[in-house]
């Protein structure tokens, strides 16, 4: 019985002592802008001496050296996004990876396009979301009688004074949805290039800018063909994220139709409200521009979007603005979750999204099955990520 007690004893002794150590004293290789007091810090709780908080709980007060020394503080956007997917997550069931890439392209200045089968709620989830933002919105149905001057605005002979005046089109909005864009013909597509770079509009000499936000949701339908014409490709540069919706799960389903049972006509829609304002999504592009991400994954991001280019799978690459997509996603996905700094897996993350609407597979692999994603996943598996 002796030896016993004092087997246990040790045991104590020894759960006691790794109780006390501190993982949280690892210096993590991204984190550089952190000040070591705040990465290693432990919680002063009495209750649990060996518990340690999470990471991304320990970071969000950050310095990067891109802020001037001053402490970053990504929690507002952490807290923005949580509070749009919980509006939105009354009306459109678990689509909470699609919302965020949509938040994702919205607070980095981008536009997303949406593509899916009919009736897997594309339209319904951008028109959720624009209700979040306290802003204007307007939805464009493109359809293949419309003229680019729909679009855009044209000008209007105002009999009073004798003159013309240019009345603004649809498109001078904050959220715009496009819904099936695939449905105009390429004139009309074409009239979306200017004023989805540069957020500007030049008719008849004159240049009108854009609001903030700026913020364009395209959706499509991969498989109908009839009546329907391809995006080019420069047009679909245009797109920050390609958001490729899929059928949701059997337990999904059954969810659908128990929250919809009583509520044929989705009057749910109406308890949405808005959550951000401009001013907000302003300061939160701003913070996401200060998050730290470290040279080497800098140079990561280069290497993944180089390979795309000297890819034999690939008949077309991916230009520089991917790269620059990929840091400006992976920033906001890093902020999103709590940390003002970038690791890998937020630029594995966005790579995708990023890339499948910007390269053209072979026709060799084309003919084989091979899908962009499948060579996407083996870039990635390919270059070694910095450690």
């Amino acid at each position: 019985m002796k030896e016993e007690d004092k087997k246990e004893n040790n045991d104590k002794t020894n759960e006691s002592a790794q109780g006390d150590s501190t993982p949280g004293q690892q210096p993590n290789p991204y984190n550089e802008g952190v000040p070591n007091e705040q990465a290693s810090a432990k919680p002063e709780s009495p209750e649990a001496p060996g518990k340690i908080e999470p990471l991304e709980a320990m970071v969000q007060p950050t310095s990067s050296p891109y802020s001037g020394g001053d402490t970053l503080d990504v929690t507002p956007i952490r807290k923005a996004t949580d509070a749009i997917k919980d509006e939105i997550s009354k009306v459109v069931i678990d689509q909470d990876e699609v919302i965020e890439l949509m938040i994702t392209a919205l607070i980095t200045g981008g536009h997303c396009l949406l593509e899916g089968l009919p009736g897997i709620a594309k339209t319904l989830t951008a028109k959720m979301l624009a209700r979040t933002i306290d802003s204007d919105f307007s939805r464009i149905q493109f359809t293949p009688d419309l003229m680019p001057t729909d679009v855009t605005g044209t000008s209007v002979f105002n009999v009073k004074n004798s003159e013309f005046y240019f009345k603004e089109g649809p498109i001078f909005s904050n959220v715009i949805l496009i819904d099936e864009i695939n449905r105009a013909p390429a004139k009309t597509q074409a009239a979306l290039m200017e004023v989805m770079e540069e957020k500007q509009l030049t008719y008849d000499g004159t240049t009108h800018i854009m609001e903030f936000p700026f913020f364009v949701i395209a959706t499509q339908n991969p498989v109908e063909q009839e009546g329907t014409y391809s995006l080019p490709e420069a047009q679909l540069d245009r797109f920050i994220f390609r958001i490729v919706m899929e059928y949701p799960n059997l337990n999904t389903e059954k969810e659908i139709l128990y929250e919809f049972q009583s509520d044929f006509n989705m009057r749910k829609k109406d308890v949405v409200k808005p959550v951000v304002t401009p001013q907000d999504l302003k300061r939160y592009s701003e913070l996401i521009e200060k998050v730290f991400i470290k040279k080497e994954l800098i140079d990561y991001i280069a290497h993944i979007v180089h390979n795309t280019r000297n890819n034999g799978d690939l008949f077309l690459g991916a230009s520089p603005r991917a790269s620059l997509a990929i840091m400006k996603t992976a920033k906001a996905k890093a902020a999103i979750k709590g940390r003002a700094f970038v690791i890998p897996d937020d630029i594995q993350e966005v790579c995708y999204p990023v890339l499948n609407h910007r390269i053209i597979l072979s026709h060799e692999r084309e003919m084989e099955g091979t899908t962009v994603k499948d060579v996407v996943r083996d870039i990635l598996e390919k270059i070694d990520v910095p450690r």
